[in-house]
This record gives structure tokens, sequence and C-alpha cells, in this order.
């Protein structure tokens, strides 16, 4: 090998090596730079002939195709449970723990010891005073509760609405980098740095959304969402919060997709909040709502029974039955008819509903729920005709109802009831905000809906507290039938919730009477938060072993690169010496 070959190959060697410091040094300084992949110098040998020399064949990036989808996939799991036990866990504070001072199962415990005290010493002002005291910070409780939910729900919109724009961001700002990565003339290290960023802004827009990744070999990615639907291939898409609280995707060719309402978005920050907004706190609301309603209906609802028809004995055929005066019937008040015929017994419930609202669930397992509007005589009695049968005749008129049977005797109507509001010993005490009564009217939204942030204490016996014992004129104060009606209402009123919560928050659905819905809600929200914070702790351990994983995997290990260091400048030394001796040569013979 001559002299030049041998300077050749030690200028190579040079040049190798400053290259590898210069690598190095760039790992070192970015030794603490979160997102960093540790990169590496990659050499090949050249021949020639009878010589050989160090060529450097590229820089190399640490990187790892399945774990960095698994990073993804964990960052945006932890994400999603993160923001729920966050919310979560600040309504539980607004709820607070069982017994506590200003919680719900204590004050409807002080309300129900107030009612007792009433109808023990029914003709005590400062009981009848206790009474309404106790009812009002019930009901502010409920209103500073369904505040909280609307505030929360409020946050959760402005919230979703930051996350859009910042969403938004890194997916135009990805879109940007694939095609800056695609230009082959930038210096490589430039390039790798790009793909950090690239990697960076993945991992930013997992934490929003759920991601599904595909590194492609020229170094761009491509984005969809685990439901299938397309974020940024060549051209990005557009998300968009919109006034109503939907989240809308528009894609490039123009498509715009619901993403909250279809249930497209998975996990992530902006499903965890759709989820919150959409689903969640309007079931807690609803479970305010019932505990309200409850409370209302306990107080001012009393069963009236219909007046039994019986058959002329002397009479063969002659019909039975029962006729019923609905003429008071309010919006919401309901009738019962107990029944049977040939397939059986049955019994069927028929909810006063002016504009033909559609029920839910029935009041109580096994009843057959109608709503019918018994203002209107004609729609009332054919309604009632059609679901009775044709073995029973059905007359409504001015408001006054009688079902009887065809005399038979295999048909027969065993009992009406109805449930009624405003009459009796029933008391109007706790009422809508603008002074209407509460009935459960299902007419336009529902009267239920939200009534927890309008319940109030009756403004006119809070005035004159004399109506929780007085139920009729020249009643006297001393007569205990209306508070112990009140007390016992109260005590054994069944109820059971329209709706059940979401499969994610357990299902419970509330049953039974206020005081056993109260403590139901308080352990589900309960429940709820400390499973969600055990998820969110899980979620955060699996991504954390992740992180350790790819710190060793991808990081810069400081000693290894100061090793490292010595190697190179121990080469550089070399090759400097090889030169320096080639320059000796030569000077040898240019002065032969």
């Amino acid at each position: 090998m001559g002299l030049s070959s041998t300077l050749s190959n030690a200028l190579a060697g040079m040049n190798a090596s400053q290259r590898g410091i210069d690598v190095l040094s760039r790992n070192v300084a970015n030794a603490g730079t979160p997102g960093y992949h540790r990169q590496s110098q990659t050499v090949t040998d050249t021949s020639f002939g009878t010589s050989a020399q160090v060529r450097l064949a590229g820089l190399e990036r640490a990187f790892n195709d399945a774990l960095q989808k698994q990073h993804v996939s964990a960052v945006s799991s932890a994400s999603f449970h993160a923001t729920r036990a966050t919310f979560l866990d600040r309504l539980q504070m607004h709820m607070g723990m069982p017994g506590d001072a200003h919680s719900l199962d204590t004050l409807y415990a002080g309300f129900e010891n107030a009612l007792q005290s009433l109808a023990t010493n029914p003709d005590d002002h400062s009981a009848r005073a206790g009474v309404i005291g106790a009812a009002q910070m019930l009901v502010e409780q409920l209103n500073s509760l369904s505040t909280s939910v609307r505030d929360l729900e409020r946050e959760a919109g402005n919230q979703m609405s930051d996350a859009v724009a910042g969403l938004n961001r890194q997916v135009d700002q990805l879109a940007a980098i694939n095609l800056r990565i695609l230009d082959q003339s930038q210096d490589e290290g430039a390039r790798l740095a790009l793909m950090d960023e690239r990697d960076r802004l993945v991992a930013g827009i997992s934490e929003a959304i759920d991601v599904k990744v595909t590194y492609r070999g020229d170094g761009t990615v491509a984005l969809m969402t685990e439901s299938g639907i397309g974020i940024l291939d060549v051209k990005p898409s557009e998300f968009r919060f919109e006034t109503d609280g939907r989240l809308e995707l528009a894609t490039p060719s123009g498509l715009r997709l619901d993403m909250s309402t279809e249930g497209l978005l998975k996990s992530g920050r902006l499903a965890a909040l759709a989820d919150m907004r959409g689903t969640t706190l309007p079931a807690v609301q609803a479970q305010f709502d019932e505990i309200a309603a409850g409370l209302a209906l306990a107080m001012n609802t009393v069963e009236v029974g219909g007046t039994a028809i019986a058959p002329d004995p002397g009479i063969p055929g002659d019909p039975g039955g029962f006729s019923f005066d609905a003429s008071a019937i309010a919006p919401g008040n309901s009738l019962l008819v107990a029944y049977r015929d040939g397939a059986g017994t049955h019994a069927v419930r028929f909810v006063h509903t002016e504009d033909g609202a559609t029920l839910q669930s029935p009041n109580t397992a096994g009843e057959t729920v109608v709503g019918i509007d018994f203002t209107d005589d004609a729609a009332a009695q054919a309604a009632i005709a059609a679901e009775l049968g044709s073995g029973f005749t059905v007359t409504v008129s001015g408001g006054a109802l009688t079902v009887l049977d065809d005399g038979t005797g295999a048909n027969g109507v065993d009992a009406m009831t109805g449930r009624m509001t405003g009459t009796g010993l029933g008391l109007d005490l706790f009422i809508d905000s603008n002074g209407r009564a509460y009935s459960g009217s299902l007419d336009g939204a529902g009267q239920k809906a939200g009534f927890a942030g309008r319940i109030t204490v009756n403004g006119a016996l809070a005035s004159d507290p004399t109506a929780l014992v007085q139920h009729a004129p020249g009643v006297s104060m001393g007569d205990a039938a209306r508070p112990e009606f009140l007390l016992q209402s109260i005590k054994s009123a069944q109820f059971i919730a329209d709706a059940a919560a979401p499969q994610r928050d357990g299902g419970t659905r509330l049953t039974g009477t206020v005081r056993e819905m109260i403590a139901q809600s308080i352990n589900h929200q309960g429940d709820t938060a400390a499973r969600a914070q055990s998820q969110a702790e899980a979620f955060s351990y699996r991504l954390d072993a992740i992180n350790t994983r790819m710190e060793s995997e991808y990081g810069v290990n400081v000693d290894e690169e100061m090793a490292r260091l010595m190697e190179l400048q121990n080469a550089y030394s070399a090759s400097a010496r090889v030169v320096s001796t080639v320059q000796e040569l030569l000077d040898a013979l240019l002065r032969m």
C-alpha cells in the first residue's frame, strides 16, 4: 500500500472520528431533553484493491416501532382516565362524604327529624319553624349540587374547546413536518431532529384523542383513530367543537363526522371530556333531580281510591266496576287500574300528559304505563278502552271515569287508585322555582329535568307555616293528621329512577324511599370516583413502565458516551499519528 493510500485511510479515519464526536456531543447535550432519541454513526469498510478505508454510511436514530405504538396507546389511555378521575374527584368533593355536616344524607336526616318533632308536637311553633328551616337547608344543598354539576359541564366544554384548538395546531404541525422530512437535501442530523419532533407531536395528539399511527419507511407518519377515522395522511383533518357541544371532524374530502354522539372517540382527554359533559355529569344531575322530585312528591302526593260499582245481584249479567273522578288530575298524576280477564291479572297505570309525552319506564315493576290526556274525554276514553280490551266498557265525561266489566264473570275491575297532588293531607312544601306546584309533569322537556336546581320551599309556608298542620279550615293546631301523613309518606313512599347511570359508572338505578335514594347516590358517586382514581393510577403506572423502557432504549447514558469519547479520541490520535508519520516520510523523500 502506497503512502497516498495510507494518508487517505488516515484522513478518512480522522473524519469518521470527528463525525462520531459530533454525534456524541449532540447526544450528551440532549441527555435530558424529553423525546430525544439517541443517535449513532454507522461506518463501513471500503476496499480499493489491496487497501481498505473507513466510509461513513450515515446516522441512525434509536427507534422501536412496536414500543412507540405502545407508548402512543398508553398516553391516550392514561390521559382519558386521569381526566375522568379529576372531574369525579371534584364532584365527590362537592357532594361530601356520608355523615358530613352538609352532605345530603345528613341534611335529609335533619329534615326527617324535624317532621318527627312536628308530628309529636303539632301545636309547637318552633317545631313548625324547624321543618321549614330543615327543608330550606336541604333544597339549598340540592341547588348547590346542581350548580356544581352545571359548572363542571361548562368547564368540560371550555376545556374541550381549548383541547380542539391545540389538537388542530399539532396535527397541522405534524403535516408540515411530514413534508420537511421528505426533503432529502437537508443535513441528516436535522432530519433526525425532525423525527424527534414528529414523535413528540404524535404523543401530544394521542394525549387528546386515541391514535393509531403508521410509521412509513420514508420517515413520515399517517394517523387515524382507533375506530378507523383518518386524521392525517397527506392532508390533515380538522376537529371542530360546535356551540351545542358536538365534537365534529371535517376530513380533507369534505366529510363531516359527529365524533361525540357516535362514540368514535375511545380514549384520550377529549373523549373523557365529551363523556363527562355528555353522559356522566348529566346522569349525576338526573340523580339529583330524582331525589328532588321524590322529596316534592312524597309531601304532596295522596293515594285516592276509586268508587266500587257493585253489580245488582237481582239482575243476571249486571256489570260491576269502578268509577274515578279525574277532573282535578294534574299533569304527571296517574291512575292505576287493576283488572283481570281470561289471560290473567293486569295492572295499567295511566299517566296524565297533555302533549303525548313518551314514558321512559314504569313507576313500579309489573305495571304497564300509558300516557294519556285526561282533559280530552274522547281521547282518554279511547286510549283506556284500547288498553283494557273489549271485555270492558269505558266512559269518560267531564273527567269522570267509569270502567265496567261485561257481567260474564270472566272479566272484572279489582281496583282503581289515583296518585294525586295538592289534595287531602298532601302539601306543596317543595315547589318549582316559578311558584308552580311539582307534579312530575312529562309535558315539554318534563318537569323533573333540572328540578334539583329549581326546587325551593313554598314561600307561603315559609311566611306562615300553620298549613303544615291545618289541612282544612277550622282544623285545630293540635291536630297531628297532616304532620303524621307527611312523616309516614317521606318514610315509605317508593320511587324508581327513569334511567340508570352509564354502565361505565356502574349502571346504578336509584330506587326506594328518598332516604334510600340519597344513600345510593352518595355511595354510587363515591364508588365511581374511587374506581376512576384506581384506573387512573393503573394506567399511569403502565405509562411509567413504558417510559422507563423507552428511556432505556432511546435515552443517552452519559457514562457510555464518555467511554465512547475516549475510544474516538484514541482513534483520532492514531489516525493523526499516521498522518504525521506519512508527512515525515514525504518530507524525507523530498529531501533525497
